[in-house]
């Protein structure tokens, strides 16, 4: 190809990025006993109105069951996390139940434990050789019947599976929707995740379990979409989520993921992170942070040189996080201004919103006479570059994720072999790269956790990823208090007429950005 040629293919392929828009179920059966055991075990609560308490530490001060319960510190699937330096035991009850005892990291060796034993740890904090518990142990006082029903629960703890997780199918859930102005961005989702999978499936799937896919239309209101997320969590039984194209939802999809400990990989709501959530790529405050290093690095602004200006009320609240981080990184950017069709003043306007308010703002400051620079995120804004006069060559820089220089042959090989599999179109390359990313992560995840598989285990798995290579982005990774595989953005500055781009700052992670 020749310069010329591979320049145009370039520009397109960065113009296109900028487009784009980011059965019958398993469940052991449990007694009514078992299930008031398994309650009492996650929730601390008891199976009367009364108010179950926890005695903590060497002074026995009373909390309420609740605030500690048994699964807060062994975990949902009774393997026990580490904490604060101490490793709770695993309360598999066949290991629990050994005749001959085992020895432990402590020294200490003890007979296997029986119900009145067990009894014993829970409530007095002793094991059955009469050794006394770690004081981190807290020591519940429970009547007789919670006892009963808490060690019924524990002899089935072990059998007790996550939902969505079968001898031989792990299933997974989206939402994605068949009208409206979502309906093709849901197809092409649609087509990428069931290539994945199809691809997975045909090498033995993962630890011999077939993966699934279960998709629901979320339809176009918040009523309908939460209707079809509690159908996904509740009948069909899920594992994890992936993907989801759920706008509507916002606010919603935290709390009730959070409720039943649903991970997902491969959105963020707009309004605010979730333990539960992991998006592969960076969210808006993150990419626009990027922008404001290079206005002060190469551009040399000055703090207060950079105005944060939004267009939308839904845009407020992510207008304000942003001025925010900038002030925290040395900015004094003053407060968020509305735009409604004024010119504004600034050195650097930095910008949230769809691309005609960009286009519209950009046209009002050429009226008034101003020439600021303008950064924003290329998926907001880059259609409505077109209409922007010269006046605005290299004075408009962009945020992206990721840009053609991060793709390797093997990466551009599996983008490829996927569009000629499915009839993908190349221009959609943003949202097919961040399905892909997502399929990537979750799956690296579930490798790991091994065959007996639980929602608490993939979130620390997901949490354990590190430098994920893609072939098609940066590497990739999260941490126990990251949420976002990336923490920044390239830098990409635009000339006019066209629009041509030009990569001008390399990715590379914001400082405190996450």
């Amino acid at each position: 190809m020749s310069a010329g040629g591979f320049g145009r293919a370039y520009n397109a392929l960065l113009l296109t990025l900028g487009l784009s828009v980011a059965s019958s179920a398993f469940a052991l059966d449990l007694t009514e006993h078992e299930q008031a055991g398994k309650r009492l075990y996650r929730e601390g609560l008891s199976s009367s109105d009364a108010q179950l308490l926890a005695r903590v530490g060497a002074s026995d001060m009373s909390v309420p069951a609740s605030v500690l319960p048994c699964a807060s510190c062994h975990g949902s699937d009774g393997r026990g996390r580490a904490e604060g330096g101490v490793r709770p035991p695993s309360l598999d009850w066949q290991r629990l139940a050994l005749g001959q005892g085992e020895r432990q990291a402590n020294g200490r060796s003890y007979p296997g434990y029986t119900d009145a034993s067990l009894a014993r740890a829970i409530q007095r904090g002793v094991d059955p050789a009469g050794n006394h518990l770690d004081t981190a142990m807290p020591r519940f006082e429970l009547t007789l019947a919670d006892q009963r029903n808490l060690t019924a629960y524990l002899k089935r703890l072990a059998e007790d599976r996550d939902p969505g997780v079968e001898e031989g199918v792990l299933r997974l859930g989206t939402l994605l929707p068949a009208s409206g102005p979502l309906a093709e961005a849901g197809h092409v989702v649609r087509a990428v995740l069931e290539d994945g999978l199809a691809q997975l499936n045909q090498q033995g799937g993962v630890h011999g379990r077939r993966l699934e896919l279960v998709v629901l239309d979320p339809g176009n209101d918040p009523n309908s979409a939460e209707q079809a997320l509690r159908q996904l969590l509740e009948h069909e039984q899920v594992f994890s989520l992936i993907t989801p194209l759920a706008p509507m939802l916002d606010q919603r999809l935290a709390p009730m993921l959070a409720q039943q400990n649903v991970p997902l990989i491969g959105s963020t709501p707009r309004r605010g992170g979730s333990a539960q959530i992991f998006d592969p790529l960076p969210g808006l405050p993150v990419q626009l942070l990027s922008l404001a290093g290079h206005a002060r690095e190469a551009l040399g602004l000055g703090p207060d040189g950079l105005r944060v200006v939004y267009a939308g009320n839904e845009q407020a609240p992510l207008a304000e996080q942003v001025r925010e981080q900038l002030v925290q990184q040395g900015w004094a950017p003053g407060a968020i201004q509305a735009f409604d069709g004024q010119a504004v003043d600034g050195q650097g306007i930095v910008f949230l919103g769809r691309a005609q308010a960009f286009a519209d703002l950009a046209t009002a400051l050429q009226a008034a006479g101003r020439k600021p620079y303008l950064f924003a995120a290329s998926s907001q804004v880059v259609g409505g570059l077109a209409s922007l006069s010269e006046q605005w060559s290299q004075r408009v820089f962009l945020a992206y994720p990721f840009v053609p220089e991060d793709w390797t042959e093997q990466g551009l090989a599996t983008l490829a072999g996927l569009q000629q599999r499915q009839g993908l179109d190349p221009r959609q390359a943003s949202l097919q790269v961040n399905t892909l990313c997502a399929l990537r992560l979750l799956t690296e995840a579930l490798k790991q956790i091994g065959r007996d598989a639980s929602r608490e285990q993939l979130i620390t798995a997901l949490e354990g990823l590190h430098d994920v290579t893609t072939g098609l982005t940066p590497a990739l990774g999260f941490g126990p208090g990251r949420r976002q595989g990336m923490a920044g953005a390239h830098v990409v500055a635009v000339a006019l007429p066209g629009p041509r781009f030009t990569s001008v700052t390399p990715y590379r992670p914001v400082p405190d950005a996450l």
